[in-house]
């Protein structure tokens, strides 16, 4: 695998209007000036936007008629169709929807004893190729605006709305490389954390990567407060490359040293993801070298039974491997938890959806 390029795509179309969920608010107030407004107009806008969730310039009724034409000549709130909505026993519902130019996404709906979790997608499609995955099929076909991601965070909102509940946090574990999409991805960031917005404070939300070394070192000195986690799923070089192709560009060794930059820079602690897949990596033996791979790294192991997926080969661990897997990293001292499955009863695994309903993205 060629070493993964991270430069920026144009993520619209041509004669699409970009997202109005796209603009920071400094952006918005910096457009407005431009544009011959008061910049005090972008806090109203946000309000209509992130309190009232309006769907339309046209309901923003505090506005003069000549700035809600500007904001229609010139934006689009971006809705979403729902293609499918699936709805588990315990709660997790899971949304296909629809783009603008009919490509579609997953966004999850999880619900905690803490609250309401939402996983959000970055890109239609992924490029990274894990062979375990659902996302990668059919491949990247193109970048998420940064308001195509709020989109998906404000359209579960509006659901739970009729219920009176909120989005407490967000995950961006959805279909795509998040940091290969890093400026739109950095963008709904900042934006469904301001107070003005979406007001999700900065550690309930975490954002995951396979592993674009670069980014880590750029997203280190970033100095936020996100939690950050790596998909690793692998205690040793060789297994990773063959599970995770990305590790062929970007080596495990490296991949730790930059890990460790995050956490001498941050102070915080790093979660690494570990799908467990049945005789491939769950055996005490595994648990033993990925132990002493993580020894002496402020970090935190969150074991993955994974769902099983049609197009995938990889079956799940049995309960009692997993258990003898957490045991043996607790006796060496590693912090570790065992994932709570959620929607085991409906197209759970990230990306199956999407391959399930829309076979032509997925070929």
């Amino acid at each position: 695998m060629e070493q993964l390029k991270t430069t920026e795509t144009q993520t619209t179309l041509d004669n699409k209007k970009p997202s109005i969920y796209s603009l920071q608010l400094h952006e918005l107030k910096e457009w407005l000036s431009e544009n011959g407004e008061k910049p005090f107009r972008a806090e109203q806008i946000f309000d209509w936007l992130y309190k009232k969730r309006i769907t339309s310039f046209d309901e923003m009724s505090n506005l003069s008629k000549d700035l809600r034409d500007k904001l229609e000549h010139h934006f689009v709130v971006t809705t979403l169709k729902t293609v499918i909505q699936q709805t588990s026993s315990d709660g997790t519902i899971k949304f296909l929807f629809e783009l603008h130019d009919g490509y579609s996404i997953e966004t999850v709906l999880m619900r905690h004893d803490y609250g309401n979790s939402v996983c959000v997608t970055t890109q239609v499609g992924c490029r990274i190729g894990c062979t375990f995955c659902a996302s990668t099929l059919g491949g990247l076909k193109r970048h998420l605006e940064a308001g195509e991601i709020v989109a998906q965070v404000v359209n579960v909102q509006q659901a739970l709305d009729e219920t009176d509940e909120r989005v407490s946090s967000v995950v961006i574990m959805g279909i795509g490389e998040p940091f290969d999409n890093y400026d739109n991805m950095l963008s709904f960031l900042k934006i469904i954390n301001h107070d003005k917005a979406l007001n999700i404070g900065a550690r309930h939300i975490t954002v995951s990567t396979s592993g674009i070394i670069p980014k880590i070192y750029q997203f280190a000195d970033e100095d936020m407060q996100i939690n950050f986690a790596i998909s690793l799923h692998a205690p040793n070089t060789e297994l990773r490359s063959r599970l995770m192709p990305i590790n062929k560009a970007y080596k495990l060794d490296d991949l730790m040293k930059a890990v460790r930059y995050y956490i001498d820079k941050t102070g915080r602690r790093i979660s690494f993801e570990y799908g467990l897949f049945g005789s491939v990596n769950d055996s005490v033996e595994h648990a033993e070298e990925l132990a002493a791979l993580l020894k002496g790294i402020k970090c935190h192991v969150n074991l993955i039974p994974v769902n099983y997926v049609p197009e995938r080969d990889y079956v799940r661990t049995p309960k009692n491997q997993i258990f003898a897997f957490e045991k043996t990293l607790k006796k060496r001292g590693i912090n570790v938890t065992i994932r709570r499955e959620h929607g085991h009863d409906i197209d759970a695994a990230c990306g199956q959806l999407r391959a399930k309903e829309r076979k032509e993205e997925t070929r």
